[in-house]
């Protein structure tokens, strides 16, 4: 071979002697054919791919400067090529010839590069055939290839020329140079991108998709945004748009199709099994030849019972099967590529992690061995320098693809499951709650995020541990098994604390469970606490079980410090044990610097897959259940589409023949054998008892049941109103159109109907108020009249309507009857379905479907239903005296209605965190539930404004300060005031924090002092190099190495037990100070603070005290010392380095905080973005049926995907972000590394061995420990925004002291005697007075009733009794005593209010009574019996001790009402006050009340806050209230005598006359 070459050259092709002098270089045979070929063979094998879009047929873009240059200076090297041929032609065939000819290779070169510009020519032409493309990869590489190998060249040509100081060859030298800085041109012009005007546009959009090769490797397209990041917080705005493979409609698509067939192939196998197991079945059953019929006579009770359990196995069985293993499948061959190419890329770091350790070995051998030239060494620096950077390059390309792979498959399952969600059957729904299939799409699909990031360790880390035993074993021979053998004993060990501490972490959750809750109910009941004066009571059960958290957290902690210590002492005991054995083994084994050092750096790489394997099986087994969840629910049957058949030949508008249909498979059937025909534009009212199943047979028309048997036929669209309002989070208006185009008439007339217009004027923003998550800023009448107008707009064929009108006022109801659904309203020509309650609307339908236990038992008119004395003339009965009894209550409120809006009591409107329930879960749940809160919803009318006040009253409109209730909440943006560190250092206390400090210092050093021993070690090598090395040296070295690396191990876990013990006094101290300080807060700042703000504060950010800070802490002060350490071994190996160390670290501080600005801000926008994807998607899986019904099924996926990208927009940017700080971090570590190197060759001869080889192997670790630091920094000020957020709250103002010097006497107040003195009173000091100046005496004993509109402040009265709000001016006297002197505890124990809302504490039903545990049992089995409890609480199993649930969920209303009057009962206390107690009870109990309040309260003062006027007919007096002033105040036969008096016409309203009050 080497023959032919020197032949075609005509020289030598090689010698080794070019290489053994002071100055190498290349024969010139290898620099004209090797040199040559490489970059040429690269060209033609990458040019058929670049010349392909030639032949397409494509748009091409017009030809720019860039193109032009770049044609023009390859043209040029053409000429050159051409050139060059044509000296050779003429030295050889020339006039002055001579008759030695040129060897081959003067020819083939100019052909070879003539032919290959040719090719570079039209690979550029080819670049704007594509038009999407702005640079080529292949030629860039191309250019870098060329330009590298003509160096050798370059510099060969100018040696020659220098030493014989004349050009041999002048045209060819001018020529090689001249095209050398054409190519070098080339190259810079190649790396610049080439950008048309379309994507000129694109590029503002989206700098990514105009970036060019160089830029991508080093993320440099991303540098705006760090900019912008930098100079200012980045706002949602400021984000670019995805790229088109990124979007979340493109990616679902993609795994959608592939999904459809995994499935399908899936559920094939699955009807095989089936199939399978059936077969065996009924071979078994042949089998024991039994004929089935002598079974079926034998069965008898025993048998029967067996069969049941059977049954039940089966079931149990059947709800396991269900197609398995498609999911993995799918996600790998929608992402093949991208996980093909990662792959790529980490074999490529993994194989080029163990060339730095030879690359080590080879110039620690370099600086033993003196008679090396100096040239090796420069050539291992720099060879160190371009393996660190391909290594950084391929590393971060490999992490890039790899969290894009993750987060493209986190949005494919998001997207799978919400499209799922929309058309799940009921069957499979039943399987999971809301509160599940929202955690499918967060916790689920982030767990595959996760899983997928990693997913290449699965054989990274095996062929990592492989490939170093291998190397270690070349090193050291047997003796690296015993270290080998140390880290796999340590696996085990990790494994175990792993499961431990996981069984604290699950305890850990419980106790926080428990406290949240009570935190919960405290937030939800906080009125109630005030009142009572029950503050420390829940501030000592919170304490109780935060001290149980924190115990389980410092076991947890001392957990974690034992795998620290094991963790830190590792590299220490794994290289003591290797060496150790090494050493003893054999006297001829010396431990030399090149085996120490390059063992060390093999053993440290040797530690990522061993921490990594246990993890990443964890996470494998976590993932594992996630994707049974998801490959259950997304394998679930879907919704019959085509349940109800839509065809429009029928007459009637809706056909229902001969149904039977249920709520799922399993269950019984709910409606049975009706048939109905409806004509067009017909109303139907549906009527029947609770539980008849009328919610049934409307969810029947929507196809949204089991069908049994028979069809339904509906013609056109329908428009659908729930029972239950579903308000979408969007604009009142938007809820309105739900999609449709806007026509104002047509919405203006809507909104009139639906009695919107009072409401409109009342919201500060009109129409264009933004409506809470679940409607929560509307009250229950008000949802209840959108829905209304939602489907009135959508102006559809068939109204179906669930009993819209029960949860509005009766006059109200008799509107929207009125105006929308009856035979005069907007839908008169509609067919109307409507299921009602209301008795007074039945005569005005045209036919009326009688229900009784899903069997339509009559249909007909109203009259000849009535005639015929069957089941809806006893319906009626039942009804109708409900109806009179409301009567005289509603014709109260008839006349403030429109000037208030209608809200229903917070009992019963949903809460705001409880789960919104669609009419499936709601119906499936309801047996038989209590007729009177229903009926009681209709009485309310305007009775209060909500707790939070989102509701504002009409005079408040005018936007004035203080006008808006709740205020935005702060984000806090730019960076964390040095102040908060000083916050939580002071909380953990100093003395903790110096010590830590100190012995993770002490630990650094002994760490320096055992490399620096070994490095000591290593030179005995050469001391005792023809000696025995003695046993006593051997053993001093061994001893004195184990005893640093234990001491390390130790010295840690002090450390880390200091800091753990500080952080948990941090946690505690800081939890304590939130929850007094929340505790003694006024009530207005509940009223302006949403609850979940202060829950947050208790749930996420004391988490994040508890658990992230103290990690990011420690792992900063670690990386801190680690840095600081590395740079300290490297100066005193090469003081020469202490030069670049300035320039290094000023560069590394500006990448830092240019990084942690943008990347801090992009977390905060990534986290505010993700919200809104589980609130869309739980509003979505609560208003299924509503949007199934409308058809909007894709608009809600549509809205989805765009609301997913939005959060996108934010997560792949900081995806790049951590890529882009990661490439220059790790360039300048490598610099690190390559300075270190050279320092090393510099100074070679003053250094021994040991010490280069304790800096480089250093300075290698430094590149992981640099890009830590900065990682940790930016977590640290990301996590520690929580004790400034913690802090923002220990800071509110607090109410007047619970108790002051100023006691009350025992037994005060003795009288009860009360005197107002020009009292005066406003919310907050920049608001409008609410009581102006009210003066009056009220005697002890007496009972006086308070009355007035709504708004006219008969609430606020109460208030200033308890000064939950303070006096403005004037003040009150309790028998004689100003109250405003008094502790709040003082006066707030020995008053007694039984508030509105009945509210209840999750607890003992004892502790819901007698908190503070006061009480003997008899007394509390006193009060329950005046209370009318006794008989209820006796019958529960642990009576006293029986569980409240949250909110008193587990007790009726009325059960409610009365453990409140138990309450004040207990108190005894000399003054009463009832703020309407009887609100929500039905008739019964509200007498109960009524007469056990007269007997026990008789010789107390009581005054009634009515919303009712015929409870306080009997009262002494009557107060009568109009805006803040006292009106009338007199006894209610003298007012009743005023004709003209504000009480009479009151009266007149609510149907109360003189002649009733006298018969009183």
């Amino acid at each position: 071979m080497s023959a032919a070459l020197e032949k075609y050259c005509g020289s030598v092709f090689w010698n080794d002697s070019y290489l053994q002098r002071p100055d190498p270089d290349l024969p010139a045979c290898v620099q004209w054919t090797v040199l040559v070929w490489i970059p040429l063979g690269f060209l033609w094998l990458c040019a058929p791919w670049e010349l392909l879009h030639l032949f397409k047929k494509s748009t091409i873009s017009p030809a720019s400067k860039l193109y032009i240059c770049k044609q023009i200076v390859v043209g040029l090297l053409f000429l050159g090529a051409i050139a060059e041929l044509a000296i050779t032609l003429a030295q050889d065939y020339g006039p002055s010839s001579n008759s030695t000819t040129h060897p081959a290779v003067f020819y083939a070169n100019p052909v070879l590069f003539a032919v290959s510009w040719i090719i570079v020519i039209l690979c550029q032409e080819s670049l704007r055939h594509r038009v999407t493309a702005v640079d080529s990869r292949s030629l860039f590489l191309f250019w870098v290839l060329e330009v590298v190998c003509e160096i050798f060249q370059f510099q060969s040509l100018l040696r020659d020329a220098l030493s014989q100081e004349e050009i041999a060859d002048l045209p060819r030298f001018c020529l090689f140079y001249i095209s050398f800085g054409l190519k070098l041109i080339s190259l810079v012009l190649s790396a610049i991108a080439d950008i048309s005007p379309e994507l000129q546009k694109r590029r503002k959009k989206n700098p990514e998709s105009t970036a060019t090769f160089l830029s991508r490797i080093t993320f440099n397209w991303f540098n705006s945004m760090v900019y912008n990041g930098y100079k200012k917080p980045l706002i949602q705005e400021d984000l670019w748009d995805l790229n088109e493979n990124d979007t979340t409609q493109q990616i679902c698509q993609e795994f959608e199709e592939i999904m459809n067939q995994e499935l399908k192939k899936a559920k094939k196998v699955l009807q095989k099994k089936k199939q399978k197991k059936k077969e065996k079945d009924h071979h078994n059953g042949l089998a024991n030849g039994i004929s089935q019929d002598f079974l079926v006579m034998e069965e008898t009770g025993e048998s029967k019972s067996k069969n049941k359990k059977q049954s039940k196995k089966e079931k149990k069985a059947s709800k396991s099967l269900y197609p398995r293993s498609w999911l993995v499948p799918t996600i790998g061959k929608t992402f093949k590529g991208v996980l093909l190419e990662s792959a790529i890329f980490k074999l490529l770091q993994d194989l080029l992690a163990f060339v730095s350790p030879q690359l080590l070995k080879a110039m620690v051998t370099f600086t033993q061995d003196k008679s090396m030239d100096a040239w090796n060494g420069y050539l291992y620096a720099v060879l160190l320098l371009l393996v660190a950077f391909l290594q950084s390059i391929f590393l971060q390309q490999y992490f890039q693809q790899c969290f894009v792979l993750g987060m493209k498959v986190r949005t494919a399952i998001m997207g799978a499951v919400y499209k799922k969600a929309l058309v799940v059957s009921n069957d499979s729904k039943k399987e999971s709650t809301v509160g599940e299939i929202v955690n499918l799409m967060s916790a689920d699909a982030q767990r595959f995020n996760d899983v997928t990031n990693f997913i290449h360790l699965l054989w990274s880390c095996p062929l990592q541990i492989i490939l170093a035993v291998t190397f270690l074993w070349f090193e050291l021979g047997a003796s690296s098994l015993a270290g080998l053998l140390v880290m796999v004993l340590m696996v085990p060990i990790n494994g175990w604390l792993a499961t431990k501490s996981k069984n604290l972490q699950v305890k850990n959750m419980k106790f926080k469970d428990k406290r949240m809750k009570i935190v919960n109910d405290i937030l939800n009941g906080i009125k109630i606490l005030k009142f009572y004066a029950w503050e420390p009571s829940f501030e000592d059960q919170i304490q109780g079980v935060r001290e149980k958290e924190l115990k389980v957290m410092k076991s947890f902690a001392y957990i974690s410090s034992i795998s620290t210590f094991i963790f830190a002492s590792a590299p220490a005991i794994v290289s003591l044990a290797t060496f150790g054995v090494f050493v003893a083994v054999s006297p001829s084994n010396i431990l030399d610097a090149e085996k120490a050092f390059t063992s060390i750096s093999l053993f440290n790489i040797l530690r990522f897959p061993l921490v990594m394997l246990p993890q990443l099986i964890s996470i494998m087994v976590q993932t594992s259940v996630s994707n049974k969840r998801l490959e259950k629910f997304l394998s679930g049957d879907d919704l019959d589409l085509n349940a109800v058949s839509r065809d429009s030949t029928y007459d009637a508008a809706v056909s229902i023949s001969d149904i039977t249909y249920s709520w799922d498979r399993e269950s019984n059937p709910v409606l049975k054998n009706i048939s109905l025909d409806i004509k067009e534009g017909k109303l139907v009212a549906v009527v029947g008892a609770v539980g008849s199943g009328k919610t049934s047979l409307i969810s029947a028309l929507l196809g949204e049941m089991h069908n049994i048997k028979g069809s339904i036929n509906i013609k056109g669209s329908i428009a659908y109103v729930p029972q239950q309002a579903w308000i979408q989070n969007a604009t009142l208006q938007d809820n309105i159109l739900f999609g449709s185009e806007l026509n104002e008439d047509r919405y203006q007339a809507v909104v009139d109907a639906c009695a919107l217009r009072p409401d409109l004027d009342l919201l500060a923003g009109g129409d264009q108020t933004e409506i809470g998550e679940k409607g929560i800023n509307l009250s229950g009448g008000q949802k209840q009249r959108v829905s209304l107008a939602r489907a009135a707009y959508s102006s559809s064929d068939v109204y179906l309507m669930d009993d819209p009108l029960s949860a509005v006022d009766s006059h109200v109801g008799k509107h929207l009857f009125d105006k929308v659904i009856g035979p005069k309203g907007i839908l008169k020509d509609k067919t109307r379905i409507l299921v009602t309650h209301g008795v007074s609307f039945l005569p005005y339908v045209d036919e009326i479907v009688v229900l009784v236990d899903g069997v339509a038992s009559e249909v007909g008119s109203y009259n000849s239903l009535r005639a015929s004395k069957g089941a809806f003339s006893e319906f009626l009965e039942t009804y109708a005296k409900e109806e009179s009894n409301k009567h005289d209550a509603n014709q109260a409120q008839e006349t403030e209605e429109f000037e208030e809006c209608t809200t229903v009591p917070e009992s019963l409107e949903p809460q705001p965190d409880e789960s919104p329930e669609d009419v499936v879960s709601i119906t499936m749940k309801r047996q038989s539930s209590l007729r009177h809160s229903q009926r009681h919803t209709k009485n309310y009318g305007s009775i209060k404004l909500r707790k939070n006040g989102s509701i504002k009253r009409g005079k408040d409109s005018s936007d004035k300060k203080g006008q808006r209730l709740i205020e935005k909440e702060a984000m806090e943006t730019g960076k964390v005031k040095f102040s908060v560190y000083l916050q939580y250092l002071r909380a953990i206390g100093w003395g903790y924090t110096c010590w830590s400090l100190l012995i993770y210092i002490v630990q650094n050093v002994a760490a320096i002092g055992q490399n620096l021993w070994l490095s000591d070690w290593t030179n005995d090598a050469i001391k005792y190099e023809n000696t025995t090395y003695p046993n006593s040296v051997r053993d001093t070295r061994i001893g004195v190495f184990g005893a640093l690396g234990l001491a390390q191990g130790f010295l840690v876990f002090v450390a880390t037990i200091l800091l753990a013990n500080g952080s948990i006094a941090a946690s505690r101290i800081l939890h304590t100070r939130l929850l007094s300080n929340i505790l003694r807060a006024p009530m207005v700042f509940f009223d302006t603070t949403p609850s979940g703000r202060v829950v947050n504060r208790f749930a996420k950010d004391i988490f994040t005290v508890d658990e992230l800070i103290p990690m990011s802490f420690k792992s900063w002060i670690l990386c801190l010392i680690g840095v600081v350490a590395t740079v300290f071994v490297i100066c005193l190996a090469t003081p020469l380095f202490t030069a670049v160390v300035v320039p290094i670290a000023v560069i590394y501080y500006f990448v830092q905080r240019f990084y942690v600005a943008t990347s801090r801000q992009l977390r905060r926008l990534d986290s505010v973005s993700r919200s809104p994807i589980y609130s869309h998607f739980g509003e979505t899986v609560s208003g299924l049926s509503v949007i199934r019904a409308y058809r909007h099924q894709d608009r809600f996926l549509k809205q989805n995907q765009v609301i997913i990208d939005e959060n996108l927009k934010s997560v792949y940017p900081w995806i790049v972000s951590n890529r882009w700080l990661a490439i220059r971090l790790e360039s300048l570590g490598n610099l690190v590394v390559f300075f270190a190197a050279l320092f090393a060759v510099i100074s070679r001869d003053t250094l021994d061995s040991g010490l280069v080889g304790l800096s480089i192997s250093y300075a290698l670790n430094v590149t992981q420990t640099l890009n830590w630091l900065v990682r940790m920094t930016s977590e640290l000020e990301t996590n520690i925004v929580a004790v400034e957020r913690v802090n923002e709250y220990t800071e509110v103002e607090n109410e007047a002291r619970w108790i002051t010097e100023h006691r009350p006497p025992d037994g005060w107040p003795t009288a009860g005697k009360i005197s107002f003195e020009n009292y005066k009173v406003r919310y907050r000091p920049e608001l409008d007075l609410i009581l102006h100046g009210i003066t009056c005496d009220i005697e002890s004993t007496e009972k006086i009733g308070i009355v007035g509109r709504t708004g006219a402040g008969k609430s606020s009265l109460t208030n200033c009794l308890f000064r939950i709000i303070e006096a403005a001016n004037g003040r009150i006297l309790i028998d004689g005593i100003d109250i405003s002197t008094l502790g709040l505890h003082d006066l707030r124990s020995r008053l007694t209010i039984i508030p509105q809302d009945p509210v209840l504490f999750s607890g003992t039903l004892r502790m819901n009574l007698d908190p503070f545990e006061k009480f003997r049992d008899e007394e509390i089995w006193r009060v329950l019996e005046l209370a009318h409890l006794k008989d209820f609480v006796t019958s529960l199993p642990s009576r006293l001790e029986h569980e409240v649930a949250e909110g008193g969920e587990n007790l009726s209303l009325g059960q409610r009402q009365l453990l409140c009057l138990a309450r004040a009962l207990l108190r005894k206390s000399r003054i009463l006050i009832l703020d309407e107690a009887t609100a929500a009870v039905d008739l019964e109990t509200d007498d109960l009340i009524q007469s056990t309040i007269r007997k026990e309260f008789a010789h107390c003062t009581v005054l009634t806050i009515a919303h009712r006027l015929n409870t306080i007919l009997d009262s002494s007096r009557v107060m009568v209230l109009d805006s803040g002033k006292i009106v009338e105040f007199d006894s209610p036969n003298a007012l009743l005598s005023k004709p003209n008096g504000h009480f009479y016409s009151m009266a007149k309203d609510a149907g109360i006359s003189v002649k009733d009050n006298t018969a009183l």
